[in-house]
């Protein structure tokens, strides 16, 4: 059964975080329109449901599979009765690394470009960055990793 669709856009990342918990990437691709658009953290860019599921369902089933995210501080702007944007810091724990030890928490931000429907509120696009503090940029100079040029 897919996850319940909220009915109001500043409900929407706790339904991201309790389809992410089902460990089902059909659960998180419910949440999207049809047509929708999921860039995730190092920029890959998925179009339309079955995308946006597969390479959750394959991460929610290995690396991911004993993770939690919870959601944090949450912006929600209206631009209009009928769009809105919700911005929410999220953080990351029980990632498991390559290595197979779990990796340390992470906190990253996703943005959702909400429209509403018969049904409520579905994402037409969304996309996730990593936090890294006290970064202001990255350099690529033959491995990409972030800096601070305010500490030069």
């Amino acid at each position: 059964m897919a996850a319940p669709i909220p009915t109001e856009p500043q409900h929407f990342p706790a339904a991201f975080a309790r389809a992410w918990a089902s460990r089902e990437g059909a659960q998180i691709a419910a949440l999207f329109t049809e047509d929708a658009d999921f860039v995730n953290v190092t920029g890959l860019w998925w179009t339309g449901r079955d995308a946006i599921a597969k390479p959750h369902e394959y991460a929610l089933k290995s690396f991911f599979s004993d993770t939690e995210l919870r959601p944090g501080r949450i912006e929600t702007r209206r631009l209009g009765p009928d769009h809105a944007v919700v911005r929410c810091r999220f953080t990351l724990s029980g990632q498991r690394g390559p290595d197979g030890g779990t990796a340390g928490p992470r906190q990253t931000i996703l943005v959702f470009v909400l429209q509403r429907g018969a049904e409520g509120w579905r994402a037409v696009t969304a996309q996730n960055t990593d936090v890294v503090p006290g970064k202001e940029t990255h350099v690529n100079d033959g491995r990409l990793h972030a800096v601070d040029y305010r500490r030069q």
